[in-house]
């Protein structure tokens, strides 16, 4: 997916080659300068060449090999294994149309393509300094080789070679093809124009013929050791280089494309020929060196400069400086006042500067008696230039100062003039003087205004007729008829520290620059613009207003521009956070914690440009033309390094499990201030939502867990434009054994059937030793019968036998009669212990089926209970299929059945009663309920006094280990419930069924 997103931009800068280019009225000075030095670490080895491909990269082919680029880190570029360069003493290379990097070596040809590495074995062991490819696709390749250098054509792979003979002695140094489709080789025997044929021999003088490129008039211009010549008509003339009468050992020379010339010396560092003019910008004035090997221009309008010792890029600003090097007397420079006629004055440490149309004038005290120091600047209206010196006061009339006399000299911080002819100075030491018509008026101390300190800015109100007055220490007031009117303070919300600045808008409206803030000021209320709103940092030194009502602040962070409809959202509600553009050093602002002061700080010329002090001269903006790069980032996700081992990301990667550590390095291509260039990354899989990483290119993740991930990058270029498709790279972190779906469900079902085993040993114990309870039970109860057969029914016989010997002596007769009716007796209860005694050893129930034993029971109490309304109908259910019950725990069951039938035939007084006995495969319950009277609350816990049938049942529940509940309620009924866990109850499992069994009796009759 980065491929195609790489090749989709590849096409795009390719359809639209430019973005923006150099300023072409600017010196070499002007635009910014960027230089990275091989004693700074960037790169080993002097660059020979540079190159752009369609992704954006930046090439460059050293004598130790070849870098790749991206405006901020330089990668060595590594062939694939097991290949290599012919040589890695690279000599040139060109970025073919169709992706292709051409690369010529000292010792031969190759190129590089889609992961890929080509050779050319026909150059095999031969320097290639010459690559070119024309507008037909064909790539030429010029060599040096003894005794014969020649020309090769590269076409679909095929290679064609020409110069065996010797025609182009022992090399090509130089190919160029011109706006017309000639294609001119540089050879050592001349110059050639090698196609349309047939080809063409120029002599050459010096025939060491280094870059040729299109000259002035349909000419072409040639770069050789003695300078620059020129090719008119077929013959070869000199060329002189405007506003200047030096002649350069050029080695390189460039056409950008706003048709400015670039010439690389071997020894005078680079030259720039446009508009008319020449200047030089040598290794003094930063160039990382003064030999110059490579000259070239990007897509985005940047020109990057080879040298041995570095590698430099020049840039347009948004704010170029005019400085010294344009013709400045010094670059101190202390106050701008832009004046009516077009022309700027600038008051400077070394005299009195007038810049009109290009031109500047230095007016000092030898030329016009002006002292050297130039302060403050003023332009009454009469169009009078006044300016304060440290001598004095003086105004330009008629091309000459004129000394005001009646005012001292020293520091004057502002003047402000109403148009009336009044004129007000703010001096540092000497207090307030006010002017009329070129005469002092009066001269107002700063503590009768109340003040310690001093006016730092001023500005006159024409319509009311007073002046406002900023002070060093902070605060505002407005003066008018010799009294302060008002006065604002930080208490009052006006910015802390500092006035520095002040300006009226025509609504009346005033604006105070502060070190708190830009301070606004209407109808007595303060409100204040500061960073909690949005501003880069607090300090604001000035203000202005430019031609389309957009609002220019100067801060100690950079130029502000807050757009007029933005601005007058936050005067509506002045808590609300502004949007505003911010330029920093990168767009030629320098910050200053600090300015002068004098005044004016700031100036606005008639073309609507914006002239603004800085610590090297004056800079100027234009607010209409503002440099902005509509080109899109390309974006790349360039390499993943898991746990430090690095992968590619040409493909899908799945790394190793456990992965702990993993970074994922990214670039944007965006030359103009890569510094500036913005991210958002996103890993889908992990993110729920993109991350705005600033301009951060690598991406951390810990401990990230297996599974498939997709990590995602978008970028802004300087001037906010975002490629939104962006980049992206899929990745698998694979699991270790134990993080497998397998493992993790065969631990699942062992943890399922390991707690399946403890309810199972669980539900083993319980049967264990409720059985052992049961068999305790079993064991007294056959101890009892033993011992009552011993004992009492043993002594009950030996006493029958002597009742009956008696019996036997006894004449017949009534008491003889009487003994044997006692004897009979004896003989009844004798039966009937013995039947106790058998009954205690096992069931009292005559059957096993619990269902049967109910009904018996519950037909032999309809049948001897009346109630008051008659007999009761008696109804018993059964659900599931009866299963054979422990004998012990049946005639438990029996007995909890028995009393609670008791209790409803007995004392409810019921119509209808039920039991409901529910085999379960895990339960047995037992349900007997009636719509009897039901029992009173306060019984039903412990029953009657004296009345053991409800505790009993309670009591015998427990002890087998069922559960019994009991519900009533006074005219409701009541309800008994039994429920025993079928592991204890049941004798053995049976199948699942179903029976249900119904039984009623009504008055006296049976139904089944």
């Amino acid at each position: 997916m980065e491929r195609r997103a790489g090749i989709a931009f590849g096409i795009l800068l390719a359809c639209c080659p430019c973005a923006s280019a150099l300023d072409p009225s600017l010196d070499i000075n002007q635009y910014a300068h960027t230089a990275w030095t091989v004693r700074d670490g960037f790169f080993k080895g002097a660059i020979h060449e540079i190159a752009q491909t369609p992704d954006g990269y930046l090439w460059l082919g050293t004598e130790l090999g070849l870098l790749r680029f991206d405006g901020v880190r330089s990668v060595p570029w590594e062939p694939p294994a097991g290949e290599h360069l012919p040589s890695s003493d690279v000599r040139r290379l060109i970025a073919a149309r169709d992706g292709r990097l051409w690369i010529g070596t000292a010792e031969g040809l190759a190129s590089w393509k889609d992961g890929k590495l080509t050779h050319y074995a026909e150059l095999d062991g031969r320097a290639v300094p010459a690559l070119l490819e024309d507008r037909e696709g064909t790539v030429w390749a010029g060599e040096l080789a003894t005794p014969a250098g020649r020309l090769c054509a590269i076409q679909s792979g095929t290679v064609r070679c020409y110069g065996e003979d010797g025609g182009l002695g022992y090399g090509v140094l130089s190919l160029y093809e011109d706006s017309r489709g000639n294609l001119w080789a540089g050879a050592v025997t001349g110059l050639w124009r090698w196609k349309p044929g047939p080809s063409k021999l120029y002599p050459i003088p010096d025939p060491e013929i280094r870059a040729l490129i299109d000259g002035d008039d349909g000419g072409l211009l040639i770069s050789m050791h003695g300078g620059i010549r020129q090719l008119v008509d077929g013959k070869v003339e000199a060329y002189s280089l405007p506003g200047s009468g030096r002649q350069f050992n050029a080695n390189r020379l460039l056409r950008d494309r706003n048709g400015g010339l670039w010439i690389g010396t071997n020894d005078r560092g680079l030259v720039h020929v446009h508009q008319g003019r020449t200047d030089l910008f040598m290794q003094s004035d930063g160039l990382s060196g003064g030999f110059i090997s490579r000259l070239f221009e990007d897509r985005e309008g940047n020109i990057w400069v080879a040298t041995p010792d570095g590698l430099d890029r020049f840039r347009d600003v948004a704010a170029p400086t005019i400085s010294p090097k344009q013709g400045l007397s010094n670059a101190d420079v202390w106050s701008v006042l832009a004046a009516r006629d077009g022309s700027v004055w600038l008051g400077t440490r070394d005299g009195l500067n007038r810049w009109n149309n290009g031109q500047i004038t230095i007016y000092r005290k030898r030329s016009s008696g002006l002292p050297n120091d130039a302060d403050s600047l003023f332009q009454d209206d009469r169009g009078r230039i006044w300016v304060s010196t440290a001598g004095g006061l003086a105004h330009f009339e008629n091309g000459r100062f004129v000394p005001i006399s009646g005012v001292p000299g020293g520091v004057v911080h502002s003047m402000a003039g109403d148009g009336a002819g009044n004129l007000w100075i703010a001096y540092q030491d000497h207090d307030l003087f006010h002017l009329h018509q070129g005469n002092v008026v009066e001269q107002i101390p700063w503590a009768g205004l109340g003040r310690k300190d001093f006016a730092y800015a001023l500005f006159a109100d024409p319509a009311q007729g007073g002046l406002w007055l900023g002070f060093y220490q902070g605060g505002v007031a407005y003066f008018r008829d010799g009294q302060v009117r008002a006065s604002y303070a930080a208490a009052d919300g006006l910015g802390e520290g500092h006035v520095e600045d002040l300006r009226l808008d025509q609504d009346g409206t005033l604006w105070a620059a502060t070190e708190g803030g830009l301070s606004r000021i209407k109808n007595g209320r303060v409100t204040t613009l500061a960073s909690r709103n949005g501003l880069p940092c607090d300090a604001v030194h000035w203000a202005i207003e430019d031609d389309d009502h957009s609002l220019w602040l100067h801060t100690a962070c950079g130029l502000v521009r807050i757009a007029r409809p933005e601005l007058d959202a936050w005067v509506a509600d002045p808590k609300r956070t502004i949007r505003a553009a911010v330029f920093d050093s990168s767009d030629g602002i320098r910050s200053r914690a600090t300015v002068t002061g004098y005044s004016p700080h700031v100036a606005k010329t008639a073309d609507g440009k914006i002239w603004f002090l800085t610590d090297d001269g004056v800079s100027i903006i234009d607010p209409h033309h503002l440099p902005f790069n509509s080109l899109p980032p390309p974006v790349h996700v360039e390499q993943i390094t898991a746990d430090r081992k690095k992968y590619e990301t040409s493909s899908s990667q799945r790394l190793p499990p456990l992965v702990r550590d993993l970074e994922i390095d990214y670039t944007a291509l965006s030359l103009v201030a890569p510094e500036k260039i913005r991210f958002r990354v996103k890993l889908e899989g992990r993110d729920p939502d993109w991350k705005d990483v600033g301009n951060e290119r690598k991406a951390f993740y810990n401990d990230l867990p297996p599974r498939n991930y997709r990590f995602r990058v978008a970028a802004s270029n300087n001037s906010g434009v975002w490629n939104e498709a962006g980049a992206s790279f899929d990745f698998s972190i694979r699991p270790a054994y134990y993080q497998t779906t397998w493992f993790q469900a065969s631990c699942a079902a062992a943890f399922f059937l390991m707690l399946w085993g403890l309810y199972r040993y669980r539900l083993h114990q319980i049967a264990q030793r409720f059985n052992t309870r049961m068999e305790a039970r079993v064991d007294e109860r056959t101890r009892i019968a033993r011992e009552l057969h011993d004992t009492l029914l043993q002594s009950f016989q030996a006493l029958m036998i002597h009742f009956q010997a008696v019996d036997n002596l006894l004449p017949p007769g009534k008491g003889k009669e009487a003994l044997e009716k006692v004897l009979d007796r004896a003989d009844q209860a004798l039966v009937e212990g013995r039947n106790a005694i058998q009954n205690i050893r096992s069931s009292t129930t005559v059957t096993n089926e619990l269902s049967h034993a109910v009904t018996a029971l519950g037909e032999e109490l309809a049948g001897s209970h009346d109630g008051e309304t008659g007999p009761a109908t008696f109804r018993v259910s059964v659900e599931g299929t009866p299963r054979d019950l422990r004998p012990i725990l049946r005639d438990d069951i029996y007995r909890i059945a028995r009393e609670a039938l008791q209790n409803a035939f007995r004392h409810a007084q019921a119509s209808q009663i039920e039991a409901d006995i529910t085999y379960g495969d895990s339960l047995l319950r037992l349900r007997v309920r009636d719509d009897g009277k039901g029992i009173d609350p306060k019984h039903l816990q412990a029953g009657r006094d004296g009345h053991w049938g409800l505790p009993g049942m309670r009591e015998r529940a427990q002890q087998i280990g069922a559960q019994f509940e009991m519900w009533s309620e006074v005219g409701a009924g009541t309800e008994v419930e039994l429920r025993i866990p079928g592991s204890i109850v049941y004798e053995k499992a049976r199948g699942r069924g179903g029976l249900r069994l119904f039984r009623k009796k009504k008055e006296g009759s049976h139904e089944r």
